[in-house]
């Protein structure tokens, strides 16, 4: 369900605007409501206050009843709606009653093709680490004792996760359902000890007492669990990965992308090819400056990866390229800096194991006092019993200038910054989150920044954006049938030039992690960039980059229809 994932903001109402965003916000705390009910760590970590000791609501008939509460929203939302008169409230109610909708139907497909499956470990180290972290104020943090507790069946009124999970399962083991893919389920075997070492961390660093026995029973339920899964999922897991076309199709738009994956497909191969042409040109004259007699630019982007920051040397390289882009944004005047620091270190084992790509972090948003995004980079994907396979990709000076624009400034980190410190209604920054929007700008911050970097920084941004053109295409053609999985493997290595260890994240991500999410980077790019030359050709000489950039930062989440119609009439005023 969309609200599982969702980014929450904090409102920091100022003016004139007050009156319709705490209009607005008030009417949110219906939805809030459901997402506090049935997955309250979300709730906590986003800020909703009261709930930090609830755990995610794996009853009978959990389907039935998160369907019947997110229609019981509906319904509220659409009374409120036909009372209320100021455009953007109703807007944001409109916002706020798709979301709910677009729930509702993905509850009905997920139960029309797929058994119901559950990562226990995963989730549960989610529900711990949302608490036990250094920017979680220190009274907050003893309630994750309470969580582990509850997760274990330890408290009163609750059963194990585990055992809740396998009630679940089994409700809707039926004939003519899809098991899940048989690599997703192995690979959640394999790491299911990096999240219980990871447990173990978190409450050793924090220094609470009294959980090393919830701890060791866990550890034996998941144990059973996962033997559990091998005895009764494995043998239902499907060899083909491939989402049902209507699902898929709708997962798609749920990630923002509403255009068919034939049509994306097409434009991402176009520009997988154009930027081939740009990255040739470039390639060259990277090569020439440093004396490599190279022409090819894969050969050239092999070579530049050969000049890797190692051990301590990493964090220090990109907090100074923080700076640099801070000083690039502030001297060009590509958009209004946040006041609060950005942050970044590196990645856990049982992070990685996770989310095994460079992400950032958000913070807590509601009630935010002056905490910060946090860029997060893993070093290899972790593996049980074998070795570890290492990234390259992000550990060279010429990568750090594209990565650090997308996922600090002017990118992500900078986004969320934008939202707690200017204020914008929770529907717009809750309810319309789409990963078009969010990943969109991400890549356009390479964009923008781009022009400002070194010849080889430029080069390896061209080359993270043929990355993105290549999910574009492999994503939806893997799961058309159009291709299979060794065809994408071959260009992620030897066209995009990926290390082993990024293909693996990025086929697993395709495949069972996040289906067609990986394609929402290009896609809202691709709007993104068509919005801002069409404003170009209305304003002319009036367009000013960090106006623009100002103002889409302004509006949310919203997905990219509903951010061309306020570009439009509130910027452009057409």
């Amino acid at each position: 369900m969309r609200l599982t994932f969702l980014f929450l903001s904090a409102w920091v109402i100022a003016g004139a605007e007050a009156t319709w965003v705490e209009r607005s916000n008030q009417h949110a705390q219906v939805l809030l409501k459901v997402l506090a009910d049935f997955q309250p760590e979300a709730a906590a970590q986003r800020g909703v206050e009261g709930v930090d000791e609830r755990i995610v609501d794996l009853g009978p008939r959990r389907d039935e009843r998160y369907r019947a509460a997110l229609e019981g929203a509906v319904n509220e939302l659409r009374a409120r709606l036909r009372r209320e008169r100021h455009p953007q409230v109703r807007q944001d109610l409109e916002i706020m009653i798709r979301a709910a909708q677009e729930d509702i139907r993905g509850i009905e497909l997920n139960r029309k093709y797929l058994i119901p499956y559950f990562n226990v470990a995963q989730s549960i180290f989610f529900g711990i680490r949302s608490l036990l972290d250094e920017q979680v104020a220190a009274e907050r943090r003893p309630a994750a004792l309470v969580r582990l507790r509850r997760y274990a069946g330890l408290e009163p009124g609750y059963e194990p996760m585990t055992k809740l999970a396998q009630a679940r399962i089994l409700e809707r083991m039926k004939p003519g359902l899809l098991g899940p893919p048989r690599v997703e389920v192995e690979t959640h075997l394999r790491n299911a000890g990096f999240f219980l070492s990871g447990l173990r961390e978190l409450f050793e660093k924090y220094r609470l007492s009294g959980w090393e026995p919830a701890l060791a029973k866990l550890e034996e339920q998941i144990q059973g669990y996962n033997e559990w899964v091998k005895e009764e999922i494995l043998p239902r897991s499907r060899t083909d990965f491939r989402l049902p076309a209507e699902l898929y199709e709708f997962g798609l738009k749920q990630y923002g992308v509403d255009v068919s994956p034939e049509e994306l497909r097409q434009k991402a191969r176009a520009a997988f090819a154009d930027l081939q042409k740009q990255m040739q040109q470039l390639a060259p004259k990277v090569a020439a400056a440093r004396g490599w007699k190279l022409t090819d630019y894969r050969e050239v982007i092999r070579e530049l990866k050969k000049q890797q920051l190692v051990g301590e040397a990493i964090v220090p390289h990109y907090r100074q390229r923080i700076g640099q882009l801070e000083e690039i944004i502030s001297k060009h005047e590509l958009a209004t800096l946040p006041a609060r620091p950005a942050r970044m270190r590196l990645a856990t084992a049982a992070e990685t194991a996770a989310q095994p790509a460079p992400h950032m972090r958000p913070p807590r948003l509601i009630g935010n006092r002056g905490e910060s995004g946090e860029f997060v980079l893993p070093l290899n994907v972790p593996a049980e019993g074998e070795q570890a396979l290492r990234y390259d990709d992000f550990t060279f000076e010429a990568a750090s200038w594209t990565l650090t624009a997308h996922e600090v400034r002017p990118g992500h980190e900078m986004q969320f910054a934008a939202m707690v410190e200017r204020g914008v209604s929770i529907a717009r920054a809750v309810f319309a989150f789409n990963s078009a929007n969010v990943e969109g700008w991400g890549l356009y911050s390479e964009f923008i920044a781009a022009p400002y970097f070194p010849p080889e920084g430029q080069l390896i941004g061209l080359q993270h954006r043929l990355m993105r053109a290549a999910r574009a295409f492999i994503d939806p053609e893997l799961h058309m049938g159009k291709m299979k999985p060794e065809e994408g493997r071959a260009i992620l290595k030897e066209q995009v030039v990926l290390s082993e260890a990024m293909t693996k994240q990025e086929l697993e991500r395709y495949m069972f992690r996040a289906p067609g999410q990986a394609t929402a980077y290009f896609y809202g790019y691709s709007r993104l960039l068509e919005l801002r030359r069409e404003v170009e050709r209305k304003l002319g000489a009036q367009f000013q980059p960090k106006r623009f950039h100002d103002f889409i930062l302004g509006q949310g989440l919203v997905p990219p229809d509903l951010l061309r119609k306020a570009v439009m009439a509130e910027l452009v005023k057409h």
